[in-house]
């Protein structure tokens, strides 16, 4: 299972890389005028112009942009470039839907392709591919992003799992579990016996269906994520900060009157000291435990991808320095870059699980879990 594990890691790394080059070449490959044209009756100015062409060539190769087009949303999913031999070249990509909803005139679906080049019933693409409407009326966008599809596919993940693992246990009852029942019932006993029931106490048959969901989501879609080309969903703040909102409803949905009385009016608190202390405790249990779960989550995952993605663009910042330093680079590089992928498969259960006990402790302290019953199952 080991092997088998590394060698997808490199050959995961190597497609990454690979693809990288072509977007390099892509950057970098525009045909070159004829002799004739090259040369100038004044030298000085044909040294400015081979200076200009230099500079526009490095200002194409942009690792800062290269990095943030992978690891950012977008209404297009973008695998690779390729220079065909024609001269044209060809992009990988897949265009994705783009739904709007205009007050008055109803729904608008087509393809992003559409914005691509030009405008399009009304809408365009800014700068940073944003759809805007050219007159400047307002709308609302429903479309299916790279991250939505990549969620709905981590969904359909859980759906199979799930499904298959009570169809077998409805089929074989409780005898020993097989296949994939018996990852899933070690993973499911945990959080239940590890998580839920120590910090929820009787309470944790009632949240453990949201806990195990919250887990299989995040782990799931870290997972999806170290795949090259994916797209990094838990790295996402608005995914992150969504989940985090999950768990605060439930927090507000379960809270009891001990909870709001020893944040609103302390016990054994000087009443002087309560102009102070209650703003502090409103502000730490209201807003620092949510930001805290959607921080947590996303400058974690959000780190491995931006370490991994430097490592190998060093390869090629070298490269345009000398071809024998990018040779050099690419040993460090793609070893350094094998060694965070590792780890970041540590991280995507470790993140998942951290996100999981954070949401069932912040929730314990709204239903009233005594704390003696945490120190005995502790």
């Amino acid at each position: 299972m080991m092997r088998s594990i590394v060698y997808f890691l490199l050959f995961s790394v190597l497609l990454f890389r690979g693809s990288l080059c072509f977007l390099y070449a892509d950057g970098n490959s525009e045909a070159s005028p004829p002799a004739s044209e090259q040369t100038s009756e004044n030298p000085v100015h044909g040294l400015k112009e081979a200076e200009s062409e230099a500079e526009a060539k490095e200002v194409k190769m942009n690792p800062g942009k290269l990095i943030m087009d992978h690891i950012s949303d977008s209404h297009e999913w973008h695998f690779f470039d390729l220079n065909r031999s024609d001269g044209s070249e060809f992009h990988g990509r897949i265009f994705l839907p783009v739904i709007l909803f205009i007050p008055g005139e109803g729904l608008s679906v087509f393809s992003f392709k559409k914005l691509h080049h030009s405008s399009y019933k009304g809408f365009s693409r800014d700068a940073d591919d944003h759809i805007i409407r050219t007159d400047g009326k307002k709308f609302y966008d429903f479309s299916l992003t790279k991250n939505v599809i990549q969620m709905l596919i981590a969904v359909l993940l859980m759906l199979l799992i799930f499904m298959s693992v009570a169809r077998n246990y409805n089929k074989y009852g409780t005898k020993a579990p097989k296949g994939i029942n018996s990852a899933v019932e070690v993973i499911v006993i945990f959080i239940r016996d590890q998580v839920a029931k120590p910090l929820l106490g009787a309470n944790a048959n009632k949240y453990l269906p949201y806990l195990l969901t919250l887990f299989f989501f995040i782990w799931i879609n870290n997972l999806l994520g170290l795949i090259p080309g994916s797209a990094n969903v838990t790295g996402n703040i608005a995914v992150t900060m969504t989940l985090a909102a999950f768990t605060f409803i439930l927090m507000m949905a379960g809270s009891r009157r001990h909870y709001w009385s020893h944040m609103i009016a302390p016990q054994g608190i000087p009443y002087a000291v309560w102009p102070i202390l209650v703003p502090i405790e409103f502000i730490s249990n209201i807003i620092v435990k949510p930001v805290a779960l959607m921080i947590r989550l996303f400058a974690n995952m959000l780190a491995g991808h931006l370490i991994v993605l430097s490592f190998l663009m060093l390869i090629f910042i070298f490269s345009a320095m000398n071809l024998i330093a990018g040779i050099g680079a690419s040993i460090f590089s793609v070893a350094f870059a094998m060694f965070i992928y590792l780890l970041e498969l540590l991280v995507a259960v470790l993140q998942a699980y951290i996100f999981t006990i954070l949401s069932a402790l912040f929730i314990s302290e709204t239903v009233g879990v005594s704390h003696a019953h945490k120190e005995d199952h502790h």
